[in-house]
């Protein structure tokens, strides 16, 4: 068992005191247990595509060195939410993860874009600015497997099962849904992607700032194998932890073994 805390934080314009504010956050995470601690996505700018390639920099970047900095002083495995990266020309919304040595042991490049149009309501286009990522990400810790995702990956499941067939028990998703979908979305799409893999479930999102170019849901949440919250915040800043216990995954997929059960070789 180990205890997982997602900071619930929101971005400006201001990347340095974004830096200051998610590294009190971390400190604050780990002095109170946490092994293993998630930043939101886009946590170092406002989430626009107006700001994506102004913010953007490369694996070699300020933020990338920070976080691996950080996770190497506290001893902690860091799942760092999301920056825009710069690669070349193109522009990734990547998740870098550290391990306790501040080594990088996992990225993950949004597989999926969000490119939504709800007349009247919102309208977002983040392949005007980023490039969609290609790979699968599981990282291996000592506590167990853990898959990661970002944000608009959560709406196929089959991405999910791809990463529960994999190995992993505890899924960490840095997600910024807005206050259009989440209200209706996102309890239920945790609770469907936890219950369907039988894992553990982390959805980390941005708090809302009333003032941002972008109104973000917050709701962080940890979901349980069998669908139970087990943190959930509200909208504002915050940390909230949850005690992963691998065993109880064991437990659940042996009672119900839905993984087991499937029938590859008709869907």
């Amino acid at each position: 068992m180990f205890r997982l805390a997602l900071c619930q934080i929101a971005g400006s314009a201001d990347k340095e005191l974004n830096i200051t504010k998610a590294e009190k956050y971390i400190r604050e995470a780990a002095s109170q247990g946490a092994r293993v601690i998630s930043l939101p996505e886009m946590w170092n700018c406002p989430y626009s595509n107006d700001y994506f390639r102004k913010f953007a920099e490369p694996a070699e970047g300020r933020c990338v060195s920070f976080m691996s900095e950080l996770a190497r002083e506290l001893g902690i495995y860091l799942i760092g939410g999301t920056i825009a990266e710069l690669d070349g020309d193109r522009v990734y919304n990547t998740c870098f993860c550290f391990g306790k040595d501040g080594e990088i042991i996992g990225r993950h490049r949004k597989v999926h874009l969000f490119d939504i149009d709800v007349p009247g309501r919102i309208r977002f286009m983040e392949s005007d600015t980023l490039t969609a990522g290609e790979e699968m990400t599981v990282i291996d810790t000592e506590f167990c497997k853990i898959g990661v995702a970002i944000c608009y990956d959560v709406r196929f499941p089959e991405w999910f099962r791809k990463m529960a067939l994999a190995g992993a028990k505890l899924m960490v998703l840095p997600a910024a849904f807005n206050t259009t979908t989440g209200p209706v979305h996102w309890d239920i799409t945790m609770q469907a992607r936890a219950v369907d893999n039988q894992v553990y479930f982390a959805a980390n999102a941005p708090a809302l700032d009333e003032k941002g170019i972008f109104k973000a849901y917050g709701n962080s949440c940890i979901v349980s194998p069998w669908a139970e919250f087990v943190a959930h915040a509200d909208d504002s800043e915050c940390i909230i932890y949850g005690d992963i216990d691998t065993d109880y995954v064991d437990s659940v997929r042996q009672q119900l073994p839905l993984l087991a059960h499937r029938r590859p070789e008709l869907y």
